[in-house]
């Protein structure tokens, strides 16, 4: 059986969840869709178009889809359904999760990695975070969960665009890039999205190439403020300073991104060693990590990445002819000390 792949669905109270998830479950263009709502009373998907047949927790939908609501062990929700799809008995192509408004995805998205059974039946697609345009700022500055969501996200949905002017979307979407650079934004009306911009990102493959996501470790977007924009031509260095974003907003969030590049090989034991060291002290801390390195010892870009403690990475393609092989990482975490990450990354080259 081919893995199942997994879409974690997060985002503040109200920020419409639910209408995107009835959305995606009422165009499902023949895809059977598991939800798992990993909610704690709040309004679970209404139960007008859910047909119940059954006295578990499980659901099945009119659509043909099915829903689950789990109020304990993710784990254990995810194995049943697993084993109900082996044993025939559901049929479904993909899971989505869909977390409280307070929750942290970082553990859901750790399941994946961490428990073998889970891991050999699933695959961990993206996190989407919805963001509520209209209450976004206040959201942001006083929860931190609402800031982490948007840490963690390889993809931000922002609702309710129409509520506010245009110039507060710019800036909240600004301040969005600031926290997390690698996350394309998109202002979506009222759920309605394309099913193709919410599945199958591909934002967990570490081994998919990178053509597949084009956005991957862009510079952060300097359109505003021209003169610090760096193009890479092919074969051109990549080592210029890590540079601060230049737009000014009010908002110092503790959630904030950093890049580290160079265009010099990694010692992989060296490498290993510090980012061991790093996720020893700063684990719960660090939201999202992920780069393209350029290792020693091989002719193939090193694709890395980690949430929390928990870190792996994978063999690419091979660096092409023209192309000078350099390293890209990004970070994004809770008040990680930039500097000491980005004097032992320095340290870690040969």
């Amino acid at each position: 059986m081919s893995l199942i792949p997994a879409t974690i669905l997060t985002g503040f109270l109200g920020s419409g969840k639910t209408t995107l998830l009835k959305r995606v479950l009422s165009e499902a263009h023949g895809q059977k869709i598991a939800v798992i709502e990993n909610e704690f009373g709040e309004e679970n998907i209404d139960n007008d178009i859910l047909v119940t047949e059954s006295k578990e927790q499980i659901i099945q939908m009119s659509n043909g889809c099915i829903c689950c609501t789990i109020r304990e062990d993710l784990r254990e929700a995810l194995q049943l359904l697993a084993a109900k799809k082996r044993q025939g008995l559901l049929d479904f192509d993909r899971v989505v999760i869909e977390t409280t408004g307070v929750a942290d995805p970082g553990p859901v998205a750790q399941t994946f990695f961490m428990d073998d059974e889970i891991a050999e039946s699933y695959l961990l697609d993206s996190i989407l975070t919805l963001v509520d345009a209209k209450h976004a700022n206040q959201q942001l500055d006083d929860r931190q969960e609402a800031r982490r969501q948007v840490g963690f996200a390889d993809q931000i949905f922002i609702s309710k665009t129409d509520l506010v002017s245009a110039e507060e979307t710019d800036d909240l979407m600004h301040r969005l890039k600031h926290m997390n650079p690698r996350a394309p934004q998109k202002a979506v009306h009222f759920g309605a999205v394309a099913l193709s911009e919410v599945f199958d990102l591909r934002g967990f493959n570490l081994n998919t190439k990178l053509d597949i996501d084009p956005d991957f470790l862009k510079e952060e977007d300097h359109a505003h403020d021209s003169h610090e924009h760096h193009d890479h031509a092919p074969g051109e260095t990549c080592n210029h300073p890590s540079h601060q974003h230049g737009h000014h907003h009010h908002h110092d969030d503790d959630v904030k991104s950093f890049v580290f590049r160079s265009d010099r090989a990694f010692d992989p034991a060296k490498l290993e060693d510090f980012l061991g060291a790093v996720v020893n002290i700063y684990g719960p801390r660090m939201l999202r990590y992920k780069g393209v390195l350029y290792m020693q010892g091989t002719d193939r870009k090193v694709i890395f990445q980690g949430v929390h403690q928990l870190m792996g990475s994978d063999l690419g393609p091979a660096w092409g002819k023209d192309e000078k092989p350099c390293s890209k990482m990004v970070f994004i975490g809770i008040d990680l000390p930039q500097d000491i990450f980005l004097q032992g990354m320095e340290k870690s080259l040969v």
